[in-house]
């Protein structure tokens, strides 16, 4: 109850000692005429429906309704997406939201975990490396999850041999945002401790033995070493000790040498450019794409005259 204008008690000098319970009833009055939230009210013309509780709630339901709206538009995309995939088809993927392509990203990845083919870079050499190496090191670790993240038919990984608290690791953490988050197995243990020897492949530029194809029942095993370590065929060493199967990149196969004012040629490769020839060639079939494409010009091979064919080279 409120008190109009024409309501208000005039308290004169002189009257009658007042009762007090009728002092303390003016009181509450005179409260509830100060009362802001019954002024709001009043001025809004309503009690309960116009209440901070009902408008709170009214706001609440309107973004859960516009979060429902924005999940069933994302979900058509995707399904448009999937099935332009399936036929063929060209998507501009421009049109396509962040929140979207990040769940295509996840559900490929998820995908490979269970059905991809299989990768493993083998972190046992690191104690002969240099903290500069180390560094190095974590940076291809970071782009070749890069490379995996994009690709069309991601791989399986794993980083086999990382111990907790070691300086690779501390190094990962460190420099690669969400490494611990990262869609691979990050494992203390040995590629041979996962899978069996005659399933392994070890890649290494010392093999004799080309590599010709990636078969989805082998598991590729890359050392991880830096292009400045000093130690000679120190990941076939590694290969022999585990006495698996070694292979190399077809470098000699495809490339040739080319000329130039240093006379440098070397076959040596980061971490992350052999997995991307090989990402390559498996989305491809194409040695020679995934050669010409990856494969550093400052290395001083080019595609032999007899393989040559144009191909866009991605930037690297």
């Amino acid at each position: 109850m409120s008190l109009g204008s024409s309501e208000k008690l005039h308290v004169s000098s002189g009257t009658r000692e007042a009762d007090p319970d009728e002092a303390s009833e003016l009181l509450d009055l005179l409260r509830l005429d100060l009362d802001p939230d019954g002024e709001q009210r009043a001025a809004e013309g309503g009690d309960a429906p116009c209440s901070k509780n009902v408008l709170r709630k009214q706001r609440h339901w309107e973004r859960q309704l516009a979060a429902k709206k924005s999940k069933r538009k994302e979900e058509k995309q995707r399904r448009r997406l999937n099935r332009a995939r399936e036929s063929g088809g060209d998507t501009d993927a421009a049109q396509l939201t962040k929140r979207v392509m990040k769940a295509i990203t996840k559900e490929r990845l998820a995908e490979a975990r269970s059905t991809g083919r299989k990768l493993c870079v083998d972190l046992s050499m690191t104690d002969c490396m240099s903290d500069k190496e180390i560094s190095r090191l974590a940076g291809q670790l970071r782009r070749l999850y890069g490379s995996n993240k994009r690709a069309t038919r991601p791989f399986h990984l794993f980083l086999t041999d990382l111990r907790d608290g070691s300086r690779l690791y501390r190094e990962c953490v460190r420099m690669n945002d969400g490494f611990l988050g990262y869609a691979m197995e990050i494992t203390e243990e040995s590629c041979l401790d996962l899978f069996p020897s005659e399933s392994v492949v070890y890649l290494t530029p010392d093999a004799q033995e080309a590599l010709q194809t990636v078969d989805a029942d082998k598991v590729y095993v890359l050392g991880g070493l830096v292009d400045e370590s000093i130690q000679k065929k120190l990941s076939l060493s590694r290969a022999a000790e585990l006495s698996v199967r070694t292979a190399r990149l077809p470098v000699d196969e495809y490339m040739v040498k080319k000329n130039n004012a240093k006379n440098f040629h070397s076959k040596i490769l980061a971490v992350n450019q052999v997995f991307d020839i090989l990402l390559t060639f498996s989305e491809t079939g194409s040695w020679t794409q995934a050669l010409q494409t990856w494969f550093p010009a400052g290395k001083g091979f080019v595609i032999s005259p007899e393989n040559s064919t144009c191909f866009p080279v991605e930037e690297q």
